[in-house]
């Protein structure tokens, strides 16, 4: 067994034990050693009635899948390694099934946020690779707004290998969001209905974790390591630690254009690019903003706040806005028309809809009020994709985002218009196994049609 594979096998070891310590805590085991356990148990963050679940569940798990794999891959090398920890991943994941769907959403972040998530040590295919804001993305395929709210994983979250992490949508004032349940699972179509309405710790909290992460990215840089190689499960990571920061209005805000600046003000230093949501379907009245007169006044304030800080020889963050799916014709021209006349950085085409295809009708859960995601909606966005590309003649950036589930899914809204896409409610299903998988694909689909790279298949279907 080499040094690596030593260093690994002891390392798993000591994280599996960590964990089995913390389960056994909050199941009132007794321990026969005091050791350090995560700042944040798993009681924390749970609710009672998922607690005995969660315990039963991941002491077994835990003991079988991360110690006893460790001391298999120890004698195996970096992509060995990392293919076992994604293959052990995908058998974990049924688990999160047996839990309401905002428990497994916030055990999820908590497992990310504790490094008990794989790392991808595999270098991405180079044909993946997208250079975009004078920024180089490792792969286009990212994490959408809405998983990691407040920016409490974004480390463990790149660490498995996506080409960047959006966080938010942060508010200026915390604020708790809709009454619970309000995330449903439509598992017969891969969907999901939530309505949170931009349930967020607010911009302090943000701005305190982004910039502590912000401060380890740039130690990376200048020591020529890469950020989140310090985890257990990986010497180094993909990726570049690209996080883009997502900014939302607080629900009683009367002013959205200053919840907007307050968000640049703070955050912008942290983000390599920012994002105006005014698409949710859950914060009333905020789809009214994507109006022509409305979104042009708004873009001038926020870029006009962004512009007035001081920034070095990068310049400021790119400046996106995140579009709705249920917008009429002249409605999307009238976004572009606004795009293209300020000159912003991007659009991410879409948020979630609040439509209803046949296809969920009559399913359970499918007449709750809230955005849908997922498979559902891949048609709907693609739709509004082509459109938008169209309409702003590919002059702007189009960040792809609705119902991805494969490489074939993610190729199809690059060839519809996108750079880069972004992946939500099927992650969220499948875990992160889905992720090497859908970058393989995609580098698949692109090499069956000729293309060297990304930015050739942008927009193909309109050439």
């Amino acid at each position: 067994m080499g040094r690596e594979g030593v260093g690994f096998l002891l390392q798993s070891w000591r994280k599996g034990r960590q964990l089995w310590h913390s389960v056994a805590r909050a199941a009132n085991y007794s321990t026969s050693s005091a050791i350090h356990t995560p700042t944040a148990s798993v009681d924390r963050v749970l609710p009672p009635k998922s607690r005995l679940t969660w315990r039963r569940l991941l002491t077994g798990a835990v003991l079988g899948s991360v110690i006893g794999g460790g001391a298999y891959v120890g004698t195996s090398d970096e992509a060995t390694i990392s293919n076992w920890a994604f293959q052990g991943a995908s058998l974990l994941n049924p688990l999160f099934k047996f839990f309401e769907p905002e428990d497994a959403h916030r055990l999820a972040i908590w497992a990310a946020a504790h490094g008990l998530v794989p790392k991808e040590t595999r270098p991405d295919p180079f044909i993946l690779e997208v250079t975009l804001w004078g920024r180089t993305f490792s792969n286009p395929v990212g994490l959408a707004a809405g998983f990691d709210k407040n920016a409490e994983a974004v480390e463990g979250l790149l660490g498995l290998g996506f080409g960047f992490v959006e966080v938010g949508s942060v508010t200026p004032v915390p604020q708790e969001g809709n009454p619970r349940p309000r995330v449903f699972r439509i598992q017969e179509q891969g969907a999901i209905i939530n309505r949170y309405g931009f349930s967020s710790e607010g911009i302090v909290a943000v701005a305190r974790r982004l910039g502590a992460q912000h401060g380890k990215r740039r130690l990376a840089e200048t020591t020529g390591e890469l950020f989140g190689s310090a985890s257990p499960f990986a010497t180094r990571i993909t990726g570049t630690g690209i996080v883009g920061v997502n900014l939302g209005k607080n629900k009683t805000s009367e002013d959205a254009a200053a919840d907007y600046v307050q968000g640049v003000h703070t955050l912008s230093q942290y983000a390599d690019y920012l994002v105006i949501n005014v698409s949710s379907p859950n914060t009333p009245g905020l789809r009214k903003l994507q109006g022509r007169k409305q979104l042009q006044d708004l873009i001038k304030k926020v870029l006009a706040a962004r512009d007035e800080m001081q920034w070095g020889e990068a310049g400021p963050p790119p400046l996106l806005v995140k579009i709705s799916p249920d917008l009429s014709k002249q409605d999307l021209a009238d976004i572009a028309a606004v795009a293209l006349s300020l000159r912003i950085d991007g659009l991410v085409v879409t948020n979630t809809t609040v439509s209803r295809p046949d296809s969920i009708l009559g399913l359970v859960h499918s007449t709750e009020t809230g955005g849908l995601s997922g498979k559902p909606l891949f048609n709907i966005s693609n739709e509004i994709l082509r459109d938008i590309y169209v309409l702003t003649k590919g002059k702007i950036p189009l960040v792809g985002c609705g119902g991805i589930s494969s490489g074939e899914d993610a190729y199809k809204k690059i060839r519809a218009g996108a750079s880069l896409v972004e992946l939500y409610t099927a992650f969220a299903y499948e875990g992160p196994a889905i992720l090497p998988r859908i970058k393989s694909e995609l580098a698949s689909c692109l090499e069956r049609d000729g293309f060297k790279s990304i930015r050739e298949a942008v927009g193909a279907d309109h050439r």
